[in-house]
């Protein structure tokens, strides 16, 4: 009875611990500069503010994710990004899951406020979130998830909301253009 006793003493501080190390590294996440891995951040400070023209944004083809963040909540997040024919857009996959759901809290955010910030090589963006669904890039864009990450994707997967997908469209020409 006694070792059981010290055992359950022992997980107690053992559980105690991790919640203690999880909450410590949430709390500096949100609190420092871009997320860390999959691990939401704070706001995206550092790093050059592009302004002016439209960029080519065919050197994102092949770079694996990007940072972005809502203005509001202002939480940053690491993402996928794809370029089709000089538009870029972000992926939100797995809504057709619970789990999805309530881990992926963005894509319902940008529906309400698509005012977005992206850091892509150390630079910033001010974009708008525009959600994209039954149009005829749709295919490309499926085609292009499953070419650059190997995750087979399908225009099926858009109508159904299982897959979400977002054009980063200029802040100027968005929805709302203040920042």
């Amino acid at each position: 009875m006694v070792h059981a006793m010290v055992i359950i003493r022992w997980l107690g501080y053992l559980i105690l611990a991790l919640v203690v190390v999880v909450g410590g590294v949430l709390l500096v996440a949100r609190l420092g500069d871009g997320p860390m891995g999959i691990v939401a951040g704070g706001p995206l400070e550092a790093g050059e503010l592009v302004t002016g023209p439209e960029p080519d944004w065919s050197f994102a083809r092949n770079i694996p994710t990007i940072e972005f963040q809502l203005l509001d909540p202002p939480r940053s997040r690491t993402t996928w990004i794809l370029e089709h024919e000089g538009k870029v857009y972000i992926p939100c996959g797995y809504m057709d899951s619970t789990w999805g759901r309530l881990w992926k809290q963005w894509p319902v955010e940008a529906e309400r406020d698509g005012r977005a910030m992206i850091r892509v090589d150390g630079k910033r963006y001010e974009r708008t979130l525009v959600r994209v669904s039954g149009s005829p890039v749709v295919e490309a864009l499926t085609n292009e998830i499953s070419r650059k990450y190997g995750v087979p994707a399908t225009p099926a997967a858009v109508e159904s909301g299982a897959l979400l997908l977002f054009e980063l469209t200029p802040r100027s020409t968005g929805p709302t253009a203040a920042f």
